[in-house]
């Protein structure tokens, strides 16, 4: 049986603005060996599903500084402190980076984005019956624009590589995953 490790030590390391990383130092219960390992802290996040109610998935095309890339994703972003729950995090993120709003958001799975080092979680929301309600609200230090795309196109968008980010991918399967068991495929 796989056993936690009992942590001896944790130190900070350094502050990031969005992120910390801390050292902490532990025993492996199968060799009683001690270990050093590096911990990212980091907030949680959330990503949307978002259904206009023609069944037209609300995408955004976005510039990421870490690939150098523009990714078409989802709506999310950190989860504020200020947030009642990843499905409030979750609406207010889709306001503010695409100004539609739906449905009060349905919490879909969670999943802990690099659990090896990190150990923040990464919430799927699901927002139906959106309709654009306001302008949007960037962030100094975002671009994007807003996409809609039918809901039947959108695996072929993940199997073409046009959706890559993995954040953003595996909250499409839980979402999918979520739409057959609640009988919604049809």
């Amino acid at each position: 049986m796989i056993l936690p490790w009992r942590q001896l030590s944790s130190r900070p390391r350094g502050d990031y603005r969005v992120f910390s990383v801390r050292e902490e130092r532990k025993v492996s219960p199968r060799t009683g060996r001690e270990h050093d390992f590096f911990i990212i802290d980091a907030s949680s996040w959330v990503n949307v599903v978002a259904l206009t109610a023609d069944r037209q998935m609300v995408l955004i095309e976005q510039y990421r500084q870490g690939s150098n890339t523009v990714e078409w994703e989802i709506p999310g972003g950190i989860i504020d402190p200020a947030d009642a729950s990843p499905e409030a995090a979750g609406s207010r993120e889709l306001a503010e980076e695409t100004g539609y709003q739906g449905e009060p958001a349905a919490l879909v799975g969670q999943v802990f984005p690099n659990p090896a080092i990190m150990r923040n979680h990464c919430y799927t929301v699901f927002v139906r019956d959106c309709r654009l309600a306001k302008a949007v609200e960037l962030d100094a230090g975002e671009d994007l624009a807003t996409k809609l795309v039918p809901l039947e196109q959108v695996p072929e968008l993940v199997a073409s590589g046009q959706i890559r980010h993995a954040l953003v991918v595996a909250a499409l399967y839980q979402f999918e995953l979520w739409w057959k068991k609640n009988g919604l495929g049809g």
